[in-house]
């Protein structure tokens, strides 16, 4: 399947099945939209399905991991080594998220879309693009538009998978060293903004780090002149593996008809890199909570989402999505309980 084939099978969210939701969400005994936003995202979901009934107990989180070039410029705090230590915990099941997930009942399928090292390990999907993660943006394209269509086809096909397996709900993460680097160039160029006013610490960096950070930013965008209306050309020049992958996910979502969670930033700045490349997959993404990073909530206000979360959260791997899982599972009891008519009560009016 090609990129143009994918995108071709996305049409917007069905309309008729979002009234036909808050309908049965008023005739649930309880006062009228006093559930808020958990209210609105399960109306969001019948939108996506296409109808007010539907099932979210099979979930899972999409998880890319790759290496990026741009650390060799010192934009870290740590090497790409960790990358692949944290991937080899992934496959054992022991990381973070992992650990969130089971609680959640969510199933775990990480992939390699781009890993420096090799992870030889059956927990792990070996769909790596490029063996040694990709090229330093400070010096020439992250990678080639070719191998950024590809990784986005991984993506795809993660989520494909996942869905043949019967999950309906696809939580997405990631791992790779430097990628709040190339999440801050991608979200610079797509939102026109400061690459001063899109970068953040990460996973902890000092002053000169940050520094050090912005400027190779602000040199990737001059060297290269990545076009904001082009998606996969942003994604190729300043971008990463995981952010391509994970773009994929999320288109993959509007082709599938299900819906795709946002995590932090760095999986929010290739929700919009998806919307770039075709804009009614945005009716397709959830978010989950507001990011750390000083991006965080432009990026989900382009996209038109609101996060139900706000915690400080910026460990990424797909925990801050993983997070709303059970919210969900709780939103969806309510809203396939008792109606005021199987209460024997009346029903709340709208008050003006």
């Amino acid at each position: 399947m090609t990129l143009h084939e994918v995108t071709a099978k996305i049409a917007p969210a069905d309309r008729q099945a979002m009234q036909d939701a808050q309908k049965k969400w008023d005739a649930v005994g309880k006062p009228l939209g006093s559930l808020g936003l958990l209210e609105d995202i399960v109306i969001r979901m019948a939108g996506v399905f296409g109808t007010k009934d539907f099932d979210i107990s099979r979930k899972a989180v999409a998880i890319m991991c790759a290496d990026n070039g741009v650390v060799a410029e010192g934009v870290t705090q740590t090497g790409q080594e960790v990358t692949a230590i944290v991937a080899a915990n992934m496959a054992r099941r022991q990381s973070s998220v992992c650990k969130m997930a089971r609680v959640a009942g969510a199933e775990i399928y990480p992939v390699d879309v781009g890993m420096a090292s090799a992870v030889d390990m059956p927990g792990l999907v070996q769909r790596c693009v490029r063996r040694g993660g990709t090229r330093n943006f400070v010096k020439e394209p992250a990678m080639t538009r070719q191998e950024a269509e590809q990784a986005i086809l991984v993506g795809v096909e993660a989520a494909q998978t996942l869905y043949d397996a019967g999950v309906r709900l696809i939580a997405t993460g990631e791992m790779g060293i430097g990628n709040t680097t190339t999440s801050a160039a991608v979200l610079s160029v797509l939102l026109g903004r400061s690459a001063e006013e899109m970068t953040g610490r990460g996973a902890g960096l000092s002053n000169e780090g940050l520094e050090r950070k912005i400027r190779a930013i602000k040199a990737g965008i001059a060297l290269h002149h990545p076009d904001p209306t082009d998606g996969v050309d942003v994604l190729c020049k300043v971008g990463g593996f995981d952010l391509a992958g994970l773009c994929g996910v999320f288109l993959a979502g509007g082709m599938l008809h299900v819906p795709v969670i946002i995590d932090g930033l760095i999986s929010a700045a290739a929700a919009l890199a998806a919307a770039t490349i075709c804009p009614a997959c945005k009716d397709y993404m959830l978010a989950s909570h507001l990011s750390a990073e000083p991006a965080g909530w432009p990026v989900l206000h382009t996209l038109g989402v609101t996060p139900i979360v706000q915690a400080g959260m910026r460990l990424g791997e797909g925990t801050g999505a993983v997070t709303i899982m059970p919210v969900l599972d709780m939103a969806m009891s309510v809203y396939n309980g008792d109606t005021f008519d199987d209460l024997n009560m009346d029903a709340y009016t709208p008050q003006n």
